[in-house]
């Protein structure tokens, strides 16, 4: 187990705090550079992204360490999370950033992102953090097929929320934001509008947080969070970098794209994809998670 939502029940939050609730691969990394961005005005910040904003469930870290490194923050903190907001606190005072992405997209980048992990340096921190014991009552990790496309049949069709991503749990984790979309302190975005229009996006996200920015202001600010400025400042923007969670922090910001799915599934692979997704989200929500606002021409926060 990787993180834990128990985590949140003894956090202590500020009125205006940031939560950045996202399915993994998501967005998130992104959406945090874009609050940094903002919070600080311009791309020098007073430490690397993963001390100002650590992912406060995950278990690489005692827990109070993590609870001390926000309370001395004095900045408008911004709080990474993988929870979906059925297991987050829900404060009226709390503004709750969501970030989609095409489940798809999802699913090979989690496989990319699993190659890159140092699972023997995790299993270290972890130990450190909480100890192992919990281990030996979770069923045995199975390893992951061969054969990309059964790798993908799988990602449909398990119905885990817990673990490596699945379909379930990425529309799971959305669906647990749309049902909250029109709540003054909820703001949903997605990666392919951040790819589309990253300025433009940068002003939604300062509306929805109340942070004062022109549209000019914006414009310069934007390219300091593009992928490949992002990497060139991987040693700070990465998460956990300063742990060695990962063999390579340039490759966790591997390339930005979308689509890269469409060469891994076949016809009935597909058929099957459309099934689930409609068994499990609404139209709405389902054309949303696979368009973004400018894809779809659905805008979560006015759609009832």
């Amino acid at each position: 187990m990787v993180a834990d939502s128990a985590r949140w029940e003894r956090f202590e939050f500020r009125p205006g705090d940031i939560v950045i609730s996202t399915p993994p691969k998501s967005g998130t990394t992104w959406t945090q550079m874009l609050c940094a961005l903002l919070i600080f005005d311009g791309p020098t910040f007073p430490a690397p992204l993963e001390k100002l904003s650590p992912w406060l469930d995950m278990l690489n870290r005692p827990v109070d360490e993590v609870y001390a490194a926000y309370a001395t923050q004095e900045h408008r903190r911004f709080i990474k999370t993988h929870t979906p907001l059925d297991g987050v606190p829900w404060r009226e005072e709390v503004n709750y950033v969501v970030v989609g992405r095409d489940p798809r997209d999802v699913a090979i980048s989690m496989e990319h992102h699993l190659a890159n992990m140092d699972f023997d340096r995790f299993l270290e921190l972890r130990e450190q953090a909480v100890g192992l014991d919990d281990l030996a009552e979770l069923p045995a990790r199975q390893e992951p097929s061969g054969d990309p496309v059964e790798r993908f049949r799988t990602f449909i069709e398990q119905d885990s929320l817990g673990g490596p991503a699945t379909l379930a749990s990425v529309l799971h984790h959305l669906d647990t934001a749309w049902v909250k979309r029109t709540a003054p302190n909820v703001a949903l975005f997605h990666y392919d509008d951040y790819r589309a229009d990253l300025p433009g996006e940068m002003l939604r996200l300062a509306h929805a947080l109340g942070l004062p920015i022109t549209e000019t202001r914006a414009r310069e600010l934007a390219p300091e969070a593009s992928i490949d400025r992002m990497r060139e400042r991987a040693d700070e923007v990465v998460p956990s970098a300063s742990l060695g969670a990962f063999k390579s922090t340039a490759a966790f910001l591997r390339s930005g794209t979308s689509g890269q799915w469409q060469t891994r599934i076949t016809d009935d692979l597909a058929a099957s994809y459309d099934e689930r997704v409609a068994a499990l989200v609404s139209v709405d929500l389902a054309r949303w998670v696979h368009g973004g606002r400018h894809g779809s021409g659905i805008d979560p926060a006015d759609s009832t």
